[in-house]
């Protein structure tokens, strides 16, 4: 037995791999900055229609109030003042409320909780709270934490090549926690615990990649089990996702946290986004999991973008729609990991915070006839190409890839099973084929262009022969450059032809 099956072994009991959704429930959506009340109103009248798993929600615990050239920016979420439930989102109430809604339509909350650090040095010297602290002397009074409770002696990380000012220097000048010190442990396992208590499935774990394995792995020792009453079964383990950027030839892998939790594969972003900017042909993607070096697919969280990456232009975002939403598709169609999708704000500037009123109070979004969002924010999980492959992801289930087919460059189709297909023109040219689906016969809406409304589809319309066979037609300027078909009810038309 290698080493690293025994580590797994050991280390199963202390958290749990399963995200603790609903079953037929598989993808989580960050609402990045949304307001409790606001999480919950969406929950009900949206995500849990539309079969979204979870809402991976912005850091709950109190943080430093910035002001840069007459905003809040968004990162001041990330600058932890204390860990009382108090920040622009709402307080301990509001997010009661929130887990309680929530849960009970079967949307599980998943907590970003910032532990490696506390606040950098600024002028300002308030929390959303109200806590105040001192930065020289690293006192922060609404812990409290005082200097004996961080890293020292203080260092900035400037060599990434080095795994001890990696994990024991402050991140980007942030006030760098020890965790290896037990008051600091059980700070931070009280605040996990509080969350559970309040109705959280499980927690996105930031910046762990700058803590000691070994330390988070005591902290999930010590976390409850998922409280019964918001309808988890006893004894159930909290979900936790780690933060691990990964950089070719750093000494800091991955797989040195996926011994008790998954990690966010950041790889899946960059590697996807190569692919559908039409840097890389579609047809490797034949091969897509770990054979690209990635984690094994049961320990990785994937995405395209996340609020960090969104802000530079590595990866694809919202704002090339098109490429954007085909990798987002891919991402949910293919089995590999378990998926995230992101939901912004519109922003001018990689600082910008959330929309906000005079009083520098976050704005509601506003839903539109179409249902997508207004007052300045993107909602990308509204978007039909995006929500609706929600639904096919759910209907797939864990279904094989078969019926692979690639035109020797960027199209590619495949289905999952005999209950799910889709199509992908990447290329210059148009696509024009009879691909095998392995779908039942009968007619199909594509959930890409359309909808199904009363056995009717608004977009269109496949039919699939007896021998599972069916015509494409994807134009090199189509407004999307996919089309996806699934045996679920949004898709499949039961008033098919026989």
């Amino acid at each position: 037995m290698s080493c690293f099956v025994l580590i797994l072994i050991l280390t199963s009991g202390v958290c749990s791999y399963e995200t603790n959704m609903l079953p037929n429930r598989t993808t989580i959506v960050h609402l990045f900055e949304w307001k409790w009340r606001d999480v919950a109103d969406e929950c009900e009248r949206f995500l849990a229609p539309k079969g979204f798993g979870g809402v991976q929600i912005s850091p709950p615990s109190e943080n430093l109030v910035i002001h840069k050239d007459g905003q809040r920016p968004w990162y001041e979420r990330y600058q932890v003042m204390s860990y009382k439930l108090i920040t622009r989102s709402g307080d301990q109430n509001d997010f009661l409320d929130m887990t309680r809604r929530c849960n009970n339509v079967g949307v599980r909350i998943y907590a970003d909780v910032v532990v490696n650090h506390m606040t950098g040095a600024y002028k300002d010297n308030k929390g959303t709270g109200g806590s105040t602290a001192d930065f020289n002397t690293y006192n922060y009074t609404g812990v409290p934490y005082i200097e004996k409770d961080f890293h020292n002696p203080h260092c900035k990380i400037r060599n990434y090549y080095d795994v001890n000012e990696v994990r024991n220097c402050e991140l980007l000048g942030l006030k760098d926690l020890n965790q290896t010190e037990e008051y600091v442990r059980k700070k931070i396992v009280r605040y996990f615990n509080k969350l559970i208590k309040l109705g959280v499935a499980g927690f996105r774990i930031d910046a762990a990649k700058h803590m000691w394995p070994s330390d988070l792995k005591e902290i999930y020792k010590q976390l409850n089990n998922l409280n019964p009453e918001h309808g988890f079964v006893p004894r159930t383990k909290p979900y936790i996702y780690q933060e691990v950027i990964y950089n070719n030839g750093e000494p800091i892998h991955p797989e040195e946290y996926t011994p008790f939790g998954d990690v966010t594969e950041f790889r899946v972003g960059s590697e996807l986004t190569n692919v559908f900017r039409g840097k890389n042909a579609m047809k490797w993607l034949i091969s897509w999991g770990e054979h690209w070096n990635l984690l094994p697919r049961e320990s990785a969280l994937t995405f395209i973008d996340n609020h960090d990456t969104q802000r530079s232009n590595d990866v694809l975002t919202y704002k090339e729609s098109k490429a954007y939403k085909a990798a987002i598709a891919f991402l949910l169609a293919h089995p590999y990991g378990k998926p995230r999708v992101m939901s912004s704000y519109f922003f001018d500037n990689s600082e910008q915070g959330p929309p906000s009123d005079g009083n520098e109070n976050i704005i509601t979004p506003c839903i539109n006839e179409d249902d997508t969002c207004g007052n300045g924010w993107v909602c990308e999980h509204r978007w039909r190409q995006i929500y609706n492959m929600i639904s096919f992801r759910n209907a797939v289930s864990d279904a094989n890839i078969e019926h692979w087919w690639d035109n020797g460059n960027k199209q590619i189709a495949f289905a999952r099973g005999r209950f799910g297909f889709i199509v992908f023109n990447g290329d210059n040219v148009e696509l024009n084929q009879n691909l095998q689906t392995g779908l039942p016969q009968g007619r199909y809406c594509d959930v890409i262009s359309g909808k199904n409304i009363g056995g009717k589809c608004s977009g269109t319309t496949v039919r699939v022969d007896m021998n599972g066979r069916a015509h494409f037609y994807i134009s090199q300027y189509a407004e999307d450059m996919h089309i996806a078909l699934h045996v679920g009810t949004e898709s499949k038309l039961w008033s098919s032809d026989k």
